[in-house]
């Protein structure tokens, strides 16, 4: 058993294969984009929150290792793609000799990410969480008719940029959001991600911050 880390695992071509598998599934789902370019933001993500946390290495490499990985049941299917991912991750990390005490706060990470069933249970579930349901962005939509977006695509579509920071002297996460407002107002926002953001404040909790969001400088959470 070993030590593996986020630069190996982010090269390897099996996992690479199950990552643009999912997306392409996805992709013919309708769904918003779920590439290396959305995983690998997620585990940098991840990783900065712990670190500016002040989070050992190990764990920060974790976090980066299970953000990168936790889109992969997609390939399985979308449903439950938190459960069947952490199961593959499983198999692929005893592969790869990882140690078991690794592996399994890994796919604890994957396990939980999912709003449907899941909650953050510890840092790095936690920091992976926050990450992938703050990545909000206009280039994750595939779709390219705006009068058929569904809702997540009108949201994505409509975040000109976003921004998660944290200040750790006030003990705040805060999600700043500019949206254009004549794709998706605020309040279609909050009603869509409503759930995303009760699992952003629960995460916050676990690394004691206040989790907050703003869309165009308003507090909506």
């Amino acid at each position: 058993m070993g030590k593996i880390s986020y630069d190996k695992v982010i090269k390897n071509k099996e996992l690479q294969i199950y990552i643009r598998q999912g997306n392409d599934v996805l992709g013919a789902l309708g769904y918003t984009d779920h590439s290396i370019a959305h995983v690998s933001k997620v585990a940098e993500t991840a990783g900065r929150i712990l670190k500016k946390l002040g989070y050992d290495d190990h764990l920060i490499e974790l976090a980066k290792i299970a953000g990168l990985m936790h889109d992969i049941g997609n390939c399985v299917n979308r449903t439950d793609h938190s459960h069947s991912g952490a199961l593959m991750a499983f198999y692929l990390l005893q592969k790869w000799n990882a140690d078991p005490e690794d592996i399994a706060i890994i796919i604890t990470a994957i396990g939980q990410h999912d709003e449907a069933t899941g909650t953050a249970v510890d840092p790095v579930s936690a920091a992976v969480i926050l990450a992938d349901k703050c990545d909000v962005r206009r280039n994750r939509v595939r779709n390219p008719v705006i009068n058929t977006f569904d809702k997540h695509d009108k949201v994505n579509y409509a975040a000109e940029s976003s921004k998660l920071s944290i200040d750790t002297e006030k003990k705040t996460i805060i999600l700043d959001i500019k949206l254009d407002e004549s794709i998706c107002t605020i309040m279609d926002y909050f009603e869509i991600f409503l759930q995303r953001m009760i699992m952003c404040k629960r995460a916050g909790e676990v690394l004691g911050l206040q989790f907050k969001a703003k869309a165009n400088g308003h507090k909506i959470c």
